[in-house]
């Protein structure tokens, strides 16, 4: 593609402005020496639920911001398709997130690291998470309930802990959150929006990348659609993909990069035959134990009474607290479910709230959920295209429930939080569990609930795999294996999954990748 016919020409072009794009964007404009070029296939950010915490409910299911997607049929959960929501426009999906800030556990790196993953071990990475520019802020106010659930698992062994990132993850106690004055901090606000100024950074919104441009093996830019336009952007350095662990890899597979045969069965030609782009998708599924409270102090409550919306509006109105400035999830557990674990293999996720689903309209009545997932799955599937169309979800299989060890930690995991339900402590909030209810007490009847009510906990990662095996897309520099010009950074190039939430691994992913791309441009 000659410069000539494109519609823009960078040095850098960045496919997805999320939660390493906007990162990547920041680092890679920051001397004035490169242009850079940031393609967003959604809109700016500028709606208020992107922005006020408790908006997470109002973005889990919206037409615009959320792409909305749904898994294949799950074979070992019954066939139900598991809905799996991505955040679509500026931040991508650290602008609709639970907003928790979990580094994982040392441990999580010191094994890619050993996979053949030089530079990527705990002492490596701490460094990166320290220098991110995110805010994060502790929850000022205690709640009585999260009271009562410390209290719980104190009484259970379990201690409790300001500091899930503090070096040793296991404990209960407040999540600390990506918030600040009582906003949201996502990718866009705290590293896209103060250097949107810069002459050499142009940013694209609803600019939806469709290929990847090969010059023989170098990726020398981007075919993007905007409105209904095509348009072409050439890269005089690099191509680098940030657009997920979904969108990645259905873009490389889009552009001939991937498994031959998949790719040959759309008519799509072969630029490189990388068998692993798409393959070691894994993810954390949540089981949801929800409970009817016995004291109407929930925030069902707050949401369900005029006066008490009033109420928080003004909290947060007036002192930028309270429930509006929390989201979702207050508080959380990390513990060892299972015997043969030596660190926590489950996390909970505490809400002072319940729903049918996440995100979803509260219940009538006083309720609190405690959310538990399985941090370290061994279940692995697949993302592969559907067709040759850009604009098609691709298929996304993740084989929940696959591995045996998996199923016996869902089991373990439900039996924790309700040992935890059952303590002097928590009993006098607890009027009935709701789901799965008293009925559902042997170890088939506990699977069975987590293969009909099982959903992500949304951190789809590992489709483009960072290591040195025959299966790794990118090599430890995030490089595509047999190709120049082209890397990606996000969290497809896990080759495991990391013990928490996702959102702070992959911010320091970037800001690793930055200096590793600013150091091959020198």
């Amino acid at each position: 593609m000659p410069a000539s016919q494109a519609d823009f020409t960078a040095d850098y072009i960045i496919v997805g402005a999320g939660s390493a794009g906007c990162v990547l964007a920041n680092r890679l404009s920051a001397d004035g020496r490169h242009r850079v070029l940031l393609l967003e296939a959604g809109p700016r950010d500028r709606s208020l639920w992107i922005h006020l915490p408790i908006g997470y409910g109002k973005t889990m299911f919206h037409p615009v911001y959320n792409w909305g997607f749904h898994t294949d049929p799950q074979p070992h959960m019954n066939d139900r398709r598991v809905y799996w929501p991505r955040g679509r426009g500026l931040g991508g999906s650290s602008s609709i997130n639970g907003l928790i800030f979990i580094r994982g556990q040392r441990e999580d790196y010191d094994r890619w690291a050993a996979a053949g993953n030089k530079g990527w071990g705990w002492d490596d990475v701490l460094p990166y998470f320290q220098r991110s520019l995110f805010s994060t802020s502790d929850i000022g106010a205690k709640h009585e309930l999260m009271e009562a659930i410390i209290d719980a698992a104190r009484e259970r062994g379990i201690r409790s802990t300001s500091d899930f990132n503090g070096g040793d993850q296991e404990g209960a106690g407040y999540y600390q959150l990506f918030t600040k004055n009582g906003w949201r901090s996502s990718s866009a606000t705290s590293y896209l929006r103060p250097v949107e100024g810069r002459s050499n950074l142009k940013v694209e919104t609803d600019a939806h990348a469709t290929g990847v441009v090969f010059e023989g093996t170098r990726a020398v830019g981007v075919r993007y659609r905007q409105g209904n336009v095509q348009r072409q952007a050439r890269a005089a350095r690099e191509v680098i993909l940030s657009a997920g662990a979904l969108q990645s890899p259905q873009l490389l597979q889009l552009s001939g990069v991937g498994p031959g045969p998949l790719l040959q069965s759309f008519g799509i030609p072969v630029v490189k035959n990388l068998q692993g782009v798409g393959e070691n998708l894994q993810d954390h599924l949540q089981l949801r134990v929800m409970y009817k409270c016995t004291k109407p102090i929930t925030t069902n409550d707050d949401l369900r009474f005029l006066h008490r919306k009033i109420l928080i509006g003004a909290q947060w109105l007036f002192t930028r607290t309270g429930p509006l400035a929390i989201g979702i999830n207050q508080g959380g557990l990390f513990t060892r479910a299972l015997p043969e674990s030596t660190t926590p293999d489950v996390q909970f996720h505490f809400a002072t709230l319940s729903a049918e689903l996440a995100g979803a309209k509260p219940h009538a009545w006083p309720g609190f959920t405690m959310s538990v997932c399985q941090l370290r799955p061994e279940s692995r599937g697949t993302v592969r295209i559907r067709s040759a169309d850009a604009l098609e979800a691709p298929s996304m299989q993740p084989n929940y429930l696959s591995a045996d060890l998996d199923r016996r930690c869902a089991v373990a995991g439900v039996r924790l939080a309700r040992s935890l339900a059952a303590t002097n402590a928590l009993q006098p909030y607890v009027a009935e569990e709701y789901r799965p209810g008293a009925p559902v007490q042997s170890d088939e009847d506990l699977l069975e609930f987590a293969r009909n009510h099982g959903a992500t906990i949304f951190h789809p990662s590992g489709t483009c795999k960072m290591g040195a095996d025959p299966m790794a897309v990118v090599d430890d520099q995030l490089r595509v294996r047999g190709l120049s010009g082209l890397r990606v950074v996000d969290c497809s190039i896990m080759p495991t999954l990391v013990s928490g939430n996702t959102h702070a691994p992959v911010v320091m992913i970037a800001e690793r990748a930055s200096d590793l791309i600013l150091e091959d441009a020198r």
